[in-house]
C-alpha cells in the first residue's frame, strides 16, 4: 500500500515507516499553503487536503505535532517547528525553551500530534495522539530530533532521545496517532 505524507521533514519519514513497516511512504512536501489553523488538527488538514488534491485515489496523510508546556501556557504548541523563529531551528528551539524555562519550578509538558488522513475514496479522519512528561534542564541524548533532547516521558528517566527508536516510538505522541492510523487502515482494506 502507497501512503502520501505532506512532509520534506526526512526525520518524520523515517518514523512513520518506521511505525508503518507495511505502507510505502512517499513524501510530499505541500510547500506553499499556509499552516494558519489554531490547532494541530487543523493544520494537519491544511496540509493533507492539499497533497491529496494531487494524488486523488490514493491515501494520503498529514501530521501536525508539537510541543505543549504548561508552565508556558501551552507554548510552542502550533509554533513549535519555528519557535525561535524561520527556518527551523532546532537548537535554537530548544535553547529558546529553556531560557523561557528559567527559573519555573512546573515543566510539566505533552506531545500532541494529530493525523489527518484522506482515503482513496475521500473521507477525512483525524487521529490524535499524545504523551505526556517533563522538560530536563540540560539536553541528553543523540537520537530523535526537535525538543527530543528535553523530554522526558512520564515513567522513563530518558529523554526521547536516549532511548532506541523503537522504544520512543512505542510510546510516542506520533506513534499512538499512527497506531489508530493503521487500525483504520487495516479496516477500510479488509
Amino acid at each position: 500500500m502507497k501512503l502520501f505524507v505532506a512532509t520534506h521533514n526526512a526525520h518524520k519519514l523515517r518514523e512513520i515507516s518506521e511505525i508503518l513497516p507495511e505502507a510505502e511512504v512517499v513524501g510530499d512536501n505541500p510547500s506553499g499553503i499556509e499552516e494558519n489553523a489554531p490547532d494541530f488538527a487543523g493544520n494537519a488538514l491544511i496540509k493533507v487536503r492539499a497533497i491529496a488534491a494531487r494524488h486523488p485515489g490514493e491515501w494520503c496523510m498529514a501530521d501536525d505535532s508539537g510541543l505543549e508546556v504548561a508552565a508556558l501556557g501551552g507554548a510552542p504548541g502550533v509554533h513549535s517547528a519555528r519557535y525561535a523563529g524561520e527556518p527551523t531551528d532546532y537548537a535554537a528551539n530548544n535553547a529558546l525553551l529553556l531560557k523561557n524555562l528559567a527559573g519555573k519550578t512546573d515543566r510539566t509538558a505533552n506531545f500532541t500530534c494529530a493525523v489527518a488522513l484522506v482515503a482513496p475514496d475521500g473521507r477525512e479522519k483525524v487521529f490524535t495522539g499524545k504523551v505526556f512528561g517533563t522538560i530536563r534542564h540540560e539536553l541528553k541524548g543523540q537520537g530523535g530530533f526537535g525538543y527530543d533532547p528535553l523530554f522526558v516521558p512520564e515513567g522513563y528517566d530518558k529523554s526521547f532521545a536516549e532511548l532506541p527508536a523503537g522504544a520512543k516510538n512505542a510510546i510516542s505522541h506520533r506513534g499512538r496517532a499512527l497506531g489508530q492510523v493503521k487500525e483504520f487502515i487495516h479496516a477500510g482494506i479488509a
